[in-house]
């Protein structure tokens, strides 16, 4: 078994033997740990998931979309990634402008009635539909307010201007690369009441030594199953994108979460998962040609050796 699968596989059994129930603000209820720390090893293979199946076009495409200082699900959309797609449509049932059936309190009620399920589904096509070809419509109700890559990119200032936070950082790892200051932010206090899902991962630091880049992520709040795996993959990716920009080696991606918590209806999938056998990681593969991360398209980026377990659903706790 890899140090990185194990890695994750212990987060899993130390929330499900140490962790405490708690309320949550979507109502299904955790097990809660507070302050856990996971390394990766870069150099041991890219650490997506084999103990069931991680959907990393998803990841590329999200990640691309940060980079990009994009907040519109419509660039997520156009590559069929849908990982956003709830706390968009949420804003648009809950505005004066929807006129469908009542679909509040759909995040559960779609998973426990099936004709609610049936017209939740309908709802969110039309709204998916909108979003690609109504740019009046996209512009209202496709937009998260300032999230990750506005904030990564265009922090917004006292003075009125904007801070390209990635892009200077990529500067001083090529001009400092010794600086502790290497650090994106997230987290914007001013402009947290206007997203649509405030940042759980936070701010992320990078660190140089012996010609290898590593990177430490801090992330507030953690969805175990479904949100964590994602983020591990994303931000090695990261990693692995700024490396090839400056001419370093990956060196570790190092994840620190605040509230690490399993939501109470994905405990029969976490057993599943438990019971699989883990397979080798795969490889990540860049293509050469690009040189600075904000050049890379999704056919950029691939992997080889990825032959994991099949695919656990779960439902997505909003």
């Amino acid at each position: 078994m890899s140090k990185s699968e194990a890695a994750y596989l212990g987060l899993l059994r130390h929330i499900l033997e140490q962790g405490q129930r708690k309320e949550d603000r979507t109502g299904t209820g955790t097990i809660s740990t507070f302050g856990y720390q996971m390394r990766f090893d870069l150099q041991e293979g890219f650490p997506l998931l084999t103990t069931k199946r991680i959907p990393f076009r998803l990841i590329v495409s999200e990640l691309l979309w940060f980079l990009k200082g994009d907040t519109n699900i419509r660039y997520l959309l156009r590559h069929n990634n849908n990982i956003w797609n709830e706390w968009a449509f949420q804003r648009w049932i809950e505005s004066p402008d929807y006129a469908g059936p009542d679909m509040r309190g759909f995040g559960l009620r779609s998973q426990q009635d099936a004709a609610f399920n049936e017209q939740y589904q309908e709802q969110m096509e039309l709204f998916k539909r909108r979003v690609l070809d109504d740019d009046a419509f996209a512009a209202a109700y496709g937009e998260l307010g300032d999230v990750y890559g506005k904030q990564w990119r265009q922090w917004k200032t006292t003075g009125g201007g904007v801070i390209d936070q990635l892009q200077d950082v990529l500067r001083m790892i090529q001009a400092t690369p010794d600086s502790r200051r290497l650090i994106v932010s997230a987290w914007n206090p001013e402009d947290v009441p206007g997203m649509a899902l405030p940042p759980c991962h936070t701010l992320f630091q990078f660190y140089v030594a012996a010609g290898k880049l590593s990177c430490q992520l801090y992330q507030r709040s953690g969805d175990t199953f479904l949100g964590i795996p994602f983020n591990i993959a994303s931000y090695a990716l990261l990693t692995h994108l700024v490396a090839q920009e400056c001419g370093l080696a990956p060196g570790e991606f190092v994840h620190t979460i605040g509230d690490a918590h399993i939501y109470t209806n994905h405990l029969e999938q976490i057993r599943i998962q438990l019971e699989r056998t883990p397979r080798p990681l795969p490889e990540l593969r860049l293509n050469p040609e690009v040189r600075s991360v904000f050049d890379f398209e999704v056919e950029d980026i691939g992997l080889t050796g990825y032959d994991p377990h099949p695919a656990i659903k779960a439902p997505v706790a909003v």
